[in-house]
């Protein structure tokens, strides 16, 4: 054995029309096994259409899909049987219970009464919901009925799970419960394969991402690979001990500033060179009799540098400032 991962799911020349409109036009890409993967883009981009014929759930118009080998839609039982699929919109019974809706989950499966019953009573566990095993799921809120829905897709232990949205809407708890959840299963070599429109989620946890644009793959790497290849959305942040009018216009006259936009309190100088900006904030300090309160060196965040690769910004949001600190 030579130790490499296996490819999970391989994607070929992937198409799908509806019509005259093309929604995914021949995309590619593999995901090795136990790898965490992370797809983005815009609204109407193709990223739903493509879980959905990732999964069987709709036909495909040209190309292949293979699950673990499988192809999904000549040997759909095969691939299925790997995978857990976890919606945006709930597929919870409001009038079950959320250990009855884990009981007829495991059913669908087709796993023994035995393997259900512990697997139910483990997931309630993991998913803080085994003191409320009984309720029906109508009282839940929609935290705890995302939380559900996870374990549902859960029940058969599959060796890939597909997230959609998984953290959309949650409340903190609910989200970080959820996150650390696919952390674990990541370290269980379980495949993620992971939408969401969070791009600072996609950041901390994908091993990979890519991103979709107008149903074609406009770039796939790591995060931080991504981030490298735009030197020019690196930053400087500052802010002084007070502003003043012009403040701003006379920052965007500095040597080696492309860019000047005001955050709050502070002002933010896009540069592909930091180190010569530093310089000239020192010498323009000194010579506007302002104090800095403070400097920091940012690297481009995912969020800009999928903005600059989709031209949009729908429906995105990054939820930390701040967290690019020092990447370079």
């Amino acid at each position: 054995m030579s130790g490499i991962p296996m490819d999970a799911i391989e994607v070929i020349d992937l198409t799908k029309r509806f019509g005259d409109n093309v929604a995914v036009n021949g995309i590619g890409f593999k995901v090795r096994e136990g790898e965490t993967f992370g797809f983005l883009g815009p609204n109407g981009a193709g990223k739903t259409t493509t879980i959905r014929m990732l999964t069987g759930m709709t036909g495909i118009t040209s190309g292949r899909v293979l699950i673990h080998g499988h192809d999904i839609v000549r040997d759909t039982l095969a691939a299925k049987r790997l995978m857990g699929v976890v919606s945006e919109t709930s597929n919870v019974y409001d009038e079950l219970s959320a250990r009855d809706n884990l009981v007829f989950t495991g059913r669908l499966y087709h796993l023994r009464k035995a393997e259900i019953e512990r697997r139910a009573r483990d997931l309630l566990e993991t998913f803080g919901l085994y003191e409320r095993r009984h309720e029906p799921a109508e009282g839940f809120s929609k935290g705890m009925k995302r939380r559900l829905t996870l374990a549902m897709g859960l029940v058969n232990s599959p060796r890939i799970l597909f997230l959609d949205e998984p953290t959309s809407g949650l409340d903190v708890q609910s989200r970080r419960l959820i996150r650390d959840v696919v952390q674990d299963l990541a370290q269980k070599n379980v495949t993620i394969f992971l939408t969401t429109h969070d791009i600072e989620e996609a950041n901390v946890s994908c091993d990979r991402v890519a991103i979709i644009n107008r149903g074609t793959i406009a770039a796939i790497d790591a995060p931080e690979k991504l981030k490298q290849t735009f030197e020019s959305l690196q930053s400087v942040e500052i802010s002084f001990d007070a502003t003043r009018p012009g403040l701003l216009e006379a920052l965007e006259r500095l040597p080696q500033v492309s860019d000047v936009r005001k955050e709050g309190d502070k002002f933010r100088l896009y540069t592909a060179d930091p180190p010569d900006v530093l310089g000239s904030l020192c010498v323009f300090a000194k010579e506007q009799n302002l104090r800095p309160i403070s400097v920091t060196t940012l690297g481009p965040s995912l969020e800009e540098v999928f903005i600059r690769l989709t031209g949009l910004s729908v429906g995105m949001k990054k939820e930390a400032r701040g967290t690019d600190a020092g990447v370079v």
